[in-house]
């Protein structure tokens, strides 16, 4: 049975149909492009066919290199579909395209593989990862907006249809009182106390959080100029891609930002698309990382509406819940899951590949010519 990985250059240009062939793929061009690929594999869980979890990263260029880029993907887990296919697109181009001299290239797939590989956001605890790298020694960040929207967010009877209207109609009610801005900042900003929840931060750090703390340095180093593309799906109109910087204006990080990209946006400022959000892990990554000059964006590409992305997300909340009783509407949500965080259409993937040709291009100039000022 052909698993996608024979023919890279076609396999590229379209989404891979799972987790399996994904990796497939990728594993297949980096070794076309010749990188030096590290799988650290999940030892606690496994995919839908039984098949190992793992976060493979693939580095190309001098180890000793003053400047390194890099771009994760499946952060979000089903987002990994998007992001593991421009990961693969690139290194496509590799083959014949060396390293420019001074520069490394790192390619994190599948930072989530649990939810990339089972069509989820969140891990296998239903943490969203980009919240959970809080402090997580400081009590955990309130959001009495989620506490009061939790169980229409995420009913117990989902499977009804009446209630799932009910609900729905009760959250658009909640919109016209508090505005959109504000219940996305309310929905989407974190919460930490419905583990059964939307956008639920965790009770510590998770298995990918443990992992990046671990091996963040090593990955860099001996870089001290670096940057970070983090690879993500589900926001803004369709098939722009819209540059988001933790920090906000007059901040060291997003100024270098805006020199290297131009327009960029600041969640703090309230210029993004995404609210402001508590644990993403780029707002975490320069603790890690002290001793580099650290530049760093995710990368967000959009799909459907908010409302739509929304009704997805809480289905798959319900079916964390409920998964072995509810099989086949479990096949169903997990269905819509995918298709709001990844476009089938070849339109979309080919927006997304040139927006990601134009931000790496542009960060690849940026640290060659730090690296030869050095």
């Amino acid at each position: 049975m052909n698993d996608g990985s024979s023919d890279h250059s076609r396999a590229s240009a379209a989404l891979a149909p799972s987790y399996r062939v994904a990796r497939s793929r990728f594993l297949a061009a980096a070794e076309a492009a010749g990188a030096t690929v590290t799988a650290f594999a999940h030892r606690d869980r496994r995919g839908p066919d039984g098949e190992e979890l793992a976060i493979d990263v693939a580095e190309l260029g001098s180890e000793d290199a003053p400047a390194a880029l890099l771009v994760v993907s499946a952060t979000h887990g089903v987002e990994g579909y998007a992001g593991s296919a421009l990961q693969h697109h690139w290194l496509d181009r590799l083959v014949t395209a060396p390293v420019p001299d001074g520069l490394r290239l790192i390619l994190v797939h599948g930072f989530n593989p649990y939810g990339f590989a089972w069509s989820r956001r969140t891990n296998e605890d239903n943490v969203d990862l980009n919240r959970n790298f809080i402090d997580w020694e400081a009590p955990v960040p309130a959001n009495p907006g989620y506490d009061q929207l939790a169980e229409l967010l995420v009913p117990e009877a989902w499977h009804d249809e009446a209630v799932r209207a009910a609900t729905t109609a009760a959250l658009l009610d909640a919109a016209g009182r508090l505005g959109l801005e504000e219940l996305q900042r309310v929905i989407t900003g974190g919460q930490y106390h419905h583990p059964g929840g939307l956008f639920y931060g965790g009770r510590g750090p998770v298995w990918s959080h443990r992992w990046l703390v671990a091996e963040a340095e090593r990955l860099v180093e001996p870089a001290t100029q670096v940057g970070i593309v983090d690879l993500h799906t589900g926001l803004g109109p369709w098939g722009s891609g819209e540059l988001i910087v933790h920090e906000g204006r007059g901040d060291p990080v997003y100024e270098r930002a805006e020199r290297w990209w131009g327009d960029v946006r600041s969640m703090r400022d309230g210029e993004s698309v995404s609210a402001e959000l508590s644990g993403d892990w780029l707002g975490r990554i320069g603790q890690l990382l002290p001793a580099v000059e650290l530049t760093a964006a995710a990368l967000e590409f959009g799909t459907v509406d908010g409302v739509a992305v929304l009704q997805a997300l809480r289905g798959e909340a319900w079916l964390h819940r409920h998964d072995e009783r509810e099989a086949e509407l479990g096949a169903a949500i997990r269905s819509d899951v995918r298709a709001v965080f990844a476009d089938e259409d070849p339109r979309w993937l080919a927006a997304l590949r040139a927006r990601f040709d134009e931000v790496v291009a542009a960060a690849i100039d940026q640290l060659v010519g730090a690296a030869d000022g050095a």
